[in-house]
């Protein structure tokens, strides 16, 4: 008699409690759009269970609490740490996770207190999981496992199975860390095990250096070819890839959940009048961005500074639009793309109850038009005013160029408006016109107006 063979079941789900801390005076006012800059209590703890939502976890229950400065021991106060042991106890979670970065000292203390069945991560963590899952090619993987071994190696306790489990298993792979290896006089486990990371996290350093060569040098290719360079940005789950797979006809995975993508991909696109862009979709950025995955991924943010425009993806249908704008704009700040041009795209205009809201918000962003990715509403607009910045927005500008920078004063002859031209001893000064998506290339060689003015007046006295 035949057996029925029972059907695969999902594994349950980790059960997890949040905990969200409002630090007195961390939620500060002041952007320039006029509206506070930082999420609100809630609104970070919500975005935190979005969070915990895409790393495959259960939410059970919430935690929270305001304080002048965190407890130097246990980051929440005391009474608050037996209230979360009773709550975690009394919902059956396997996981306490905090929105704020917590220190080795505060996560070794609250493992302590809330019991050794019960792990404690915070934000950082919860995001460096989602990027080794959401991480597919070898340059991902690559930038992940740095950051996570740089995040989890101060953390390190001597139960090396527990950054093993934690850290993606990186060590696994590669067979240099984790090892019992060979101990000098006098060396613990302990000693052994952060110098075996160190090793690692060297050898990652040097494999992420030649995907930063292999990344400049492919382009520097897509400059020679004179094609200008569009870099999507924008908080996570904004609907960049939905964008770029409408603009471009492309197949990019796409899914309604933060962080859905990670590696950068390019895509050329045509625009109004025959011309052409080449469109890099990059990872989104969030509220609290770890300052580890900022610089793990620099080869990938570099895609960023190199463009020649940006086109800032906003979900203008979300409830925090202008704070998660903020915190895009505070992002590209700390990598260095602050200067690049910028065109506003703000999307999802489909989901709202009046789409001529989103047309109003137009007047809060700068260089913006209203667009839905989904529908196509506003695409032609939006390719329209990328033409115009690529191309026909020239800006001015005075530069020394030395004369092995042959390439840039041929650029300057070819594609811009020549207004002044002097052959110095070793350079050659230009002043004119340039079209906005070149001017990055000359940023370094600029010279400014004040500084030749008493280049002037002391070449006369």
């Amino acid at each position: 008699m035949a057996k029925k063979v029972p059907l695969p079941t999902t594994p349950p789900r980790e059960r997890v409690f949040l905990v969200g801390v409002d630090i007195h005076g961390s939620h500060t006012s002041g952007y320039h759009y006029g509206r506070t800059h930082l999420l609100s209590l809630d609104d970070s703890l919500a975005e935190l269970a979005l969070l915990a939502d895409t790393a495959g976890l259960e939410v059970v229950g919430e935690l929270t609490q305001k304080l002048d400065h965190p407890d130097p021991g246990t980051f929440i106060g005391s009474g608050k740490v037996t209230e979360l042991k009773a709550l975690a106890e009394e919902t059956l979670a396997q996981v306490v996770i905090f929105d704020n970065e917590l220190s080795p000292r505060h996560q070794r203390e609250l493992e302590r207190l809330l019991g050794s069945h019960i792990r404690i991560l915070d934000r950082t963590a919860l995001i460096l999981d989602i990027f080794a899952q959401h991480a597919h090619t070898s340059d991902g993987m690559l930038q992940v496992e740095l950051a996570q071994y740089e995040y989890y190696l101060p953390r390190l306790t001597g139960a090396w199975t527990h950054l093993a489990r934690q850290a993606g298993g990186g060590g696994g792979r590669s067979g240099t860390v984790g090892g019992v290896g060979l101990r000098g006089p006098g060396e613990t486990q302990l000693e052994v095990d952060r110098r075996n990371i160190r090793s690692r996290i060297a050898h990652l350093k040097r494999d992420l250096e030649k995907v930063r060569a292999h990344r400049t040098r492919s382009r520097l290719q897509r400059k020679r070819s004179r094609i200008p360079i569009v870099a999507l940005v924008g908080y996570t789950n904004a609907g960049k890839s939905t964008l770029l797979n409408r603009v471009a006809k492309a197949d990019i995975y796409t899914a309604d959940k933060l962080f859905a993508t990670l590696d950068p991909t390019t895509r050329r696109v045509e625009l109004p009048g025959g011309y052409q862009a080449l469109f890099t979709d990059t990872v989104g950025f969030i509220q609290k961005l770890p300052t580890t995955l900022v610089a793990a991924f620099r080869a990938t943010l570099e895609e960023i500074t190199e463009a020649d425009l940006l086109l800032h993806v906003v979900d203008i249908s979300h409830l925090n639009a202008s704070n998660q704008a903020e915190a895009v704009h505070q992002t590209l700040a700390e990598i260095g793309a602050g200067h690049i041009p910028m065109i506003t795209a703000l999307n999802k205009i489909d989901r709202l109850a009046d789409p001529q809201a989103a047309r109003a918000a137009i007047q809060h962003y700068p260089q913006s038009v209203a667009i839905s990715a989904r529908t196509g509403d506003g695409i032609p607009d939006m390719l329209a005013s990328l033409r115009g910045a690529l191309y026909d927005t020239y800006t001015p500008v005075l530069v020394r160029l030395p004369y092995q920078q042959g390439a840039l004063i041929s650029l300057f002859h070819e594609a811009g408006q020549i207004e002044r031209v002097e052959h110095e001893r070793g350079s050659v000064l230009m002043g004119g016109r340039i079209p906005g998506r070149l001017v990055a290339q000359f940023n370094a060689w600029q010279v400014k107006p004040g500084e030749l003015q008493e280049e002037e007046h002391e070449h006369k006295s």
